[in-house]
């Protein structure tokens, strides 16, 4: 019998983006260049110093879900259960035809259920405490869409969720690998973040690091001289996690292999210390058991703020070499999109290892001081069966993942 973990495959993907609702459509604006940036409509924003974000369109939750569950639920839960019925579907998985106890669910989150939260305190301020909702006590939780995933598919097996901003995306699938790698049979994955209302977009200035451009183009760039901040987003992805054995028994399609994972968290500021990253990129490549030379593409963190970018580029040269390896920020389509960013990069890496095609960084003019080969432009074709996704969470998380082909 062999020693080696089992491997932990992706065979279902769900998304749900600013520039495309669902696998196709995302795929299809990612690879020609659309951007869902643009003018904030959920509420209005003249007021504010940042005006633009990729806002999700054309999504109506009653046409996709009961209606019991719009009242209890926020923003970002309707999109996760939504995207967590697209990804079963897409893995070909049913799961009331599963045991409750093989199916479990590890989802990240940055912000909670933020919009919900301002409903009812505008309720609790303006009408009194008789008013308010008795679902905030759980609608806005940090934990609310691995709790509502797991009850609207029944699923008992191990659950939980991950808080490291940016970088929980890739620790809450890291996190979902390891419980497949006890014996869980299948798990549920991913992230969807929404936090674009006024209670959460003040939240998001406190942090600093918005673009307060008002051209949508030059709004969010990452690795530009221009670079003065992002642009945040709604949306991510939700993944079908199994073990290999298991999906291929059933002859199940499998997108790729989550095959390494490292996580570091940068030393005080001040200490004079490297930051982390650099070593997330070596852990993870060490237990996927690949060289630097292996890797097809690196999707980049893309702070877009000009000391960030600055130390995410110095890790990736240390690592593979001043240009040695392309990389691409496609999330100048959608904005960052907190905890959701990462896994949808993880979904965009596998539709790339698919289809051979490397999206681009729209938009961006690239620092030659960086010494990357940054993908702009258009999308570029390339044969990719490794990718390694980076994903930085604010205060010092660094998180990093490689994808493989399958086979």
């Amino acid at each position: 019998m062999s020693d080696r973990p089992a491997r932990t495959v992706v065979t279902g993907i769900g998304i749900a983006a600013p520039n495309g609702l669902g696998n196709q459509d995302y795929w299809e604006a990612t690879r020609v260049g659309k951007s869902g940036i643009a003018r904030i409509t959920r509420f209005p924003a003249d007021s504010y110093p940042a005006t633009l974000a990729g806002e999700i369109h054309d999504f109506r939750a009653e046409d996709h879900l009961p209606s019991r569950l719009i009242p209890q639920t926020d923003r970002m839960t309707r999109l996760a259960l939504v995207a967590t019925d697209w990804a079963l579907a897409d893995a070909g998985v049913d799961p009331k035809e599963l045991a409750a106890y093989d199916m479990g669910v590890v989802t990240a989150s940055s912000s909670g259920g933020f919009e919900f939260g301002q409903g009812e305190l505008q309720k609790l301020w303006s009408q009194g405490s008789q008013h308010v909702s008795a679902y905030q006590s759980f609608a806005w939780f940090y934990a609310v869409n691995s709790g509502q995933i797991s009850i609207r598919n029944g699923m008992k097996g191990p659950s939980g969720v991950v808080v490291s901003d940016q970088a929980g995306g890739l620790d809450a699938l890291a996190h979902a690998r390891r419980q497949i790698r006890k014996g869980t049979r299948l798990i549920v994955s991913g992230s969807i973040d929404a936090s674009i209302c006024p209670w959460g977009w003040v939240a998001q200035l406190a942090g600093d690091r918005l673009s307060t451009a008002e051209d949508a183009d030059r709004a969010y760039l990452p690795f530009d001289a221009d670079a003065r901040g992002h642009v945040p987003g709604e949306g991510g992805a939700i993944l079908i996690l199994e073990d290999e054995e298991a999906a291929r028994a059933r002859g199940a399609r499998v997108y790729g292999e989550i095959a390494g994972y490292g996580s570091t968290f940068d030393p005080r500021p001040g200490s004079g210390r490297e930051p982390g990253l650099r070593k997330a990129i070596e852990l993870a490549l060490a237990d996927a058991g690949v060289t630097a030379g292996e890797v097809d593409v690196v999707f980049a963190d893309g702070a877009a703020v000009p000391e960030l970018d600055r130390t995410e580029a110095e890790a990736i040269t240390a690592v593979f070499g001043p240009r040695g390896v392309p990389v691409t920020v496609p999330k100048t389509m959608t904005g960052r999109l907190y905890s959701g960013a990462a896994p949808l990069d993880v979904a965009t890496a596998l539709l790339a290892v698919r289809e051979g095609v490397i999206p681009a960084t729209t938009n961006v003019e690239p620092a030659g001081s960086h010494e990357l080969d940054l993908v702009t432009g258009q999308a570029r074709t390339a044969e990719v069966r490794t990718a390694l996704v980076l994903a930085r969470g604010h205060h010092g998380f660094n998180s990093a993942l490689v994808v493989r082909a399958a086979g």
